[in-house]
């Protein structure tokens, strides 16, 4: 929720009322554009946190919720969930830069519909998953409804014309990926390394320290390895965040 809320939020406020300029002055290269950094932005913070959720779900829930009656066996399951939802972050954040682009164009009516056939599908998935992965199904199916809503609205979107891939989404997206997968890749060993300070058994404020530690170091890792192979541009990318935030 929180990539969702500060990030998709965010990016739908302020693409919304910039594409509908665009679209208004017939300038559809300014439109595929703002449409195109939006994309990439959102790529560039919900990838790696998506990333994260999948590999330190276990600490995550660890320490915030293991106390009291919610115990070991609790985490494993909570974690289970949490790495199914966080497979389908991005998709959620993706429907966000998407539904702007029919909205500027005044349609609400295909996203509502491809919304209600989502809804429909997750429900569909979640019963039949249910008696094999149980309360996970509901994660998954959510996940998979997800991005079934923001494939949708992308080929939807492609079809008519009101999207075009640039050079730059093309050549920075496959980085930002490889980066995300490579800050998993330092997590993975990171995590059963600091597991000891991360157990039930030890004061909240060493557990709170090691999983800050963790979140640190997977931040530190991923825009290192962006930045160096030109996946980010921090420069830029600090410049969006700060419109964002004063668009909001």
């Amino acid at each position: 929720q929180l990539p969702l809320g500060v990030v998709g939020i965010a990016i739908g406020v302020v693409l919304l009322p910039e594409i509908a300029r665009q679209v208004r002055a017939d300038r559809k290269d300014l439109a595929f554009h703002a449409q195109n950094r939006s994309f990439e932005f959102a790529s560039v913070l919900t990838l790696p946190a998506a990333v994260a959720l999948v590999v330190a779900a276990g600490p995550i829930v660890e320490v915030l919720f293991e106390r009291g009656a919610f115990g070991p066996k609790d985490t494993m399951k909570t974690a289970a969930a949490l790495t199914a939802f966080g497979v389908g972050l991005p998709a959620f954040v993706y429907v966000k830069v998407f539904s702007p682009a029919f909205f500027a164009r005044m349609d609400t009516k295909t996203p509502m519909w491809i919304g209600a056939a989502t809804v429909a599908t997750n429900i569909a998935l979640a019963l039949a998953l249910w008696p094999v992965l149980e309360h996970v199904a509901v994660a998954a199916a959510t996940s998979a409804a997800g991005w079934l809503n923001a494939g949708l609205l992308f080929a939807i979107l492609v079809r008519r014309g009101e999207w075009r891939t640039d050079a730059e989404l093309a050549k920075r997206l496959p980085r930002v990926l490889v980066s995300a997968l490579a800050m998993g890749a330092v997590l993975w060993p990171l995590t059963d390394l600091l597991a000891p300070w991360l157990g039930a058994e030890n004061p909240l404020a060493i557990k709170l320290a090691t999983l800050t530690l963790l979140c640190g170091t997977g931040f530190i890792a991923f825009f290192g390895i962006a930045q160096a192979t030109g996946g980010v541009d921090l420069k830029r990318l600090a410049g969006q965040m700060r419109r964002s935030r004063g668009t909001i």
